[in-house]
């Protein structure tokens, strides 16, 4: 089924994003059912509830457009924050405590509308080592009360953006690689049941980069806590991610010599789209298959000691470096490097900040356990294979037995954008291969997991490419009405009105120009196996 839907881009952050469905919404529910989903009891009363390791720590009816978040001192909310919480309807928010174990302490709260909620459950995800309650914004609890949801969100199990968290506390780092998500699902379906006498029909999960991650280890873990998962650009390899940036990262830091300008990094842009751009049948700055770009950067090399438009021996190998997939000694595993396309997402260190500064806290108080260690220490066959060992499947989310996600009829939307800097997007191919590999049944996998990869889209959004889609539309017509997506249509908005349409394909096949008709709108592009 095609499907026009257009997005509204927030203002919160660089990687965050509000969905408004404009053309495709979800059935509301009769006025029957509506009645059904009405509050059992009071918000107030919820306070006294009594679950396993749960202390409520708050429960309150919030009115109409009441709802202030949390704020810094000295600060306010933005313009669009103001607009977005002014708008949501009544809700009742249950906070709380959770402390599966001696050294937990996970913060949730639950948001729920007062009247017209849909019976569903939609839980957000979180970002990097982010420990905070994801209230506004896209993918947020705001952006799923909206709609009519139930809706929950966790901190992880601590406070701030870094892992120091980590060090010397285990249970900390069990709870923030899966186990904080699990209990908030469990305490929040107990929770709506209590509410509204009944709990959610569906449960939604819908994150991105950490919450991508947070999405794998949901569905690998705990197939029965949710009916329908969304994971974009999922951090999965979060040893491979810290591991194959800091590989270029250290190297650039000691190399000053090495490092690519602005200037040379549109060079090699340039040059990959004169490579590999027209591959899909048009030319539109976007290369729309970069697993089979072929370019090869030493084709802009100086012939002497540099200069304007080539690049030194030593930047060259740069380039190298960050299109390589370099193999953990010990498994045989490549660790994916950026593919061909993204370079206008590069930094004069590599890969981005983000990744970068993750990397660092990932050795230095999780792997390591020394805040003392720095980058220069870092041996890329050594560090990856201590970081896997070390991790004992607690944020690695890498297990490709989705089997008992698919026998409980488990829908599991991936997407990810092709000129991602900060998530290799070849780390999303190569788990949907191993998932094929092990589950050994490709119709089942196809019935139970589609890929979606975005020409153009970076991180989690944005990009030359379209990317802008309904995800949450599409996994509930995927789970409620067994649509499953065999084509997205996603849009790219310039100067405030939507100028490009293509098709998202799934995984491997590709959007192809049929030849005719404009190269801007989505019916003139078919999806075929390369």
């Amino acid at each position: 089924m095609t499907r026009l839907i257009t997005i509204v881009t927030a203002s919160i952050t660089a990687t965050t994003f509000a969905v408004v469905a404009a053309c495709t919404t979800a059935t509301p529910p009769t006025t029957a059912e509506q009645g059904a989903m009405a509050p059992a009891v009071s918000c107030d009363s919820l306070a006294s509830l009594a679950l396993p390791n749960v202390t409520i720590t708050g429960a309150e009816a919030v009115e109409a457009g009441a709802f202030v978040p949390p704020m810094p001192p000295g600060r306010s909310l933005s313009e669009g924050q103001a607009r977005q919480y002014g708008a949501l309807p009544a809700f009742c928010r249950v906070a709380a405590t959770l402390t599966p174990s001696s050294d937990s302490d996970i913060k949730v709260e639950v948001w729920m509308p007062a009247e017209g909620w849909n019976g569903k459950l939609q839980a957000v995800g979180n970002g990097a080592f982010t420990g905070s309650l994801r209230y506004g914004g896209g993918r947020s609890m705001a952006s799923g009360l909206e709609r009519g949801y139930a809706t929950a969100s966790t901190d992880t199990g601590h406070v701030g953006g870094g892992a120091e968290f980590g060090y010397e506390h285990p249970e900390k780092v069990v709870d923030f690689g899966w186990r904080s998500v699990h209990e908030m699902t469990v305490m929040a379906k107990e929770v709506i049941g209590a509410y509204y006498g009944d709990g959610p029909r569906y449960s939604y999960w819908f994150g991105c980069s950490a919450g991508g991650r947070q999405a794998m280890k949901e569905a690998q873990r705990f197939p029965e806590d949710y009916d329908g998962i969304i994971a974009g650009a999922p951090g999965n390899d979060w040893m491979g991610r810290a591991a194959g940036s800091l590989r270029v990262a250290k190297h650039l830091e000691a190399n000053e010599d090495a490092r690519l300008s602005d200037e040379e990094v549109q060079l090699v842009h340039a040059a990959v789209l004169e490579a590999c751009d027209a591959a899909d049948g048009v030319t539109d700055r976007v290369v729309g298959d970069p697993e089979r770009c072929d370019f090869d950067p030493a084709v802009l090399q100086c012939s002497g000691a540099g200069g304007d438009g080539c690049l030194t021996a030593a930047q060259v190998h740069t380039v190298q470096m960050m299109y390589a997939s370099p193999k953990n000694p010990k498994t045989g595993r490549a660790i994916t490097g950026v593919l061909p396309g993204s370079e206008t997402n590069w930094t004069n260190l590599g890969w981005t900040r983000s990744a970068r500064g993750t990397g660092i806290d990932q050795y230095r108080y999780l792997v390591y356990a020394d805040p003392e260690w720095t980058i220069d220490r870092f041996d890329f066959d050594t560090d990856i294979v201590a970081a896997e060992e070390t991790d004992d499947d607690t944020l690695n989310a890498l297990d490709p037995d989705l089997q008992p996600f698919f026998d409980r009829g488990g829908k599991l939307l991936v997407y990810h954008g092709w000129s991602d800097a900060q998530i290799s997007p070849a780390n999303a191919t190569q788990y949907y291969q191993r998932v094929l590999e092990t589950v050994g049944d490709e119709a089942m996998v196809r019935d139970g997991f589609r890929l979606f990869m975005a020409p153009g889209m970076g991180h989690c959004a944005g990009g030359e490419g379209p990317s802008a889609f309904d995800a949450l539309t599409v996994i509930e017509e995927w789970v409620e009405e067994g649509m499953a997506p065999d084509r997205i249509v996603v849009s790219r908005t310039r100067d405030g009105a939507v100028d490009r349409t293509r098709p998202l394909c799934p995984y491997p096949q590709l959007a192809v120009y049929t030849g005719t008709g404009s190269t801007d709108d989505a019916e003139n592009f078919v999806c075929r196996l390369p």
